[in-house]
């Protein structure tokens, strides 16, 4: 039984005509035969008398109409409020950003985005950078501004507002401090932290230089805050983006880091999920390009 039989057997159930239910339904006749065979055959017994002059429902038809009708209206309804809603800018909008993904890109679009649909309402939400995916996943927040490193088959990943050069977090007595830069291939001469897994962890955290040679990520960690007192005791150092805020301290270093790809940055959100407001925000996204 698919929805298509129970349509067909409600609109018959009305029309008590074949060859009306079957325009009504923009089907053959013989098509509406078949689906309401189908379904006597399914429910094991005649729905509908028929003879040459008219068609009518018999006790048992009677009996599933009654049954149908009023759950058949509901899911309707119920699609058609699904459709309206996902068709609607305004509403709210629950943007979710981390740690390192916060600042000047993403005030810039969200400001963008307030002036072109003012009806809409914003709201900020952070999320755990050490699990990056689980507040969209959840349906927590609508959509994410996060690093493009997306490897999800559920998420979407929509345009980049910005490109962030690398860096590497150092203790601010760190041998690497003398020469002001570093390069991907040092992150082999150094312990790192254990990311979690996956794609955008891997692009932060690589497991190997482009050289191949294995980094060391050793230490587990509950989040950022750890990471970053690790890094100012000297026990690792931790391949970031440049200008992380958090990083911005007297026992730290922000060294550039060469050798690895930028990150881009932008929003991010499950398909399943996906609705007007959502296309709006990666819409206006897409205005502000990659800096």
């Amino acid at each position: 039984m698919d929805l298509t039989q129970v349509r067909t057997f409600l609109i018959l159930a009305e029309e008590l005509h074949f060859g009306r239910a079957a325009e009504q339904l923009g089907l053959s006749q013989p098509r509406v035969s078949r689906l309401i065979a189908s379904l006597e055959r399914e429910v094991g017994g005649a729905l509908f008398d028929r003879t040459t002059r008219r068609v009518r429902l018999t006790p048992l038809g009677a009996r599933l109409r009654e049954g149908w009708r009023p759950g058949y209206g509901q899911l309707l309804a119920a699609l058609d409020d699904a459709r309206t809603a996902a068709r609607q800018h305004s509403g709210t909008l629950r943007v979710g950003f981390t740690l390192t993904t916060g600042g000047t890109a993403l005030t810039q679009l969200v400001r963008a985005f307030t002036a072109a649909y003012p009806d809409c309402d914003v709201q900020m939400r952070e999320t755990d950078v050490w699990d990056l995916y689980g507040a969209l996943r959840r349906d927590d927040i609508d959509v994410l501004v996060s690093w493009l490193a997306v490897d999800e088959p559920d998420l979407t990943a929509g345009p980049a507002i910005e490109c962030r050069a690398r860096a590497l977090a150092v203790s601010r007595d760190h041998p690497l401090v003398a020469h002001g830069l570093s390069s991907a291939e040092d992150l082999a001469d150094y312990e790192t932290v254990i990311p979690p897994p996956g794609a955008v962890y891997d692009a932060l955290i690589p497991p190997r230089t482009p050289s191949g040679q294995p980094v060391r990520r050793t230490h587990a960690v509950p989040g950022l805050h750890e990471t970053l007192a690790l890094v100012a005791s000297g026990q690792v150092v931790h391949p970031t983006v440049a200008r992380l805020p958090l990083a911005q301290r007297s026992d730290i270093a922000l060294l550039p880091l060469t050798g690895l790809l930028p990150l881009r940055l932008g929003p991010i959100w499950c398909t399943a999920h996906e609705n007007a407001r959502t296309r709006a925000f990666a819409d206006i996204a897409a205005t502000l390009g990659c800096r």
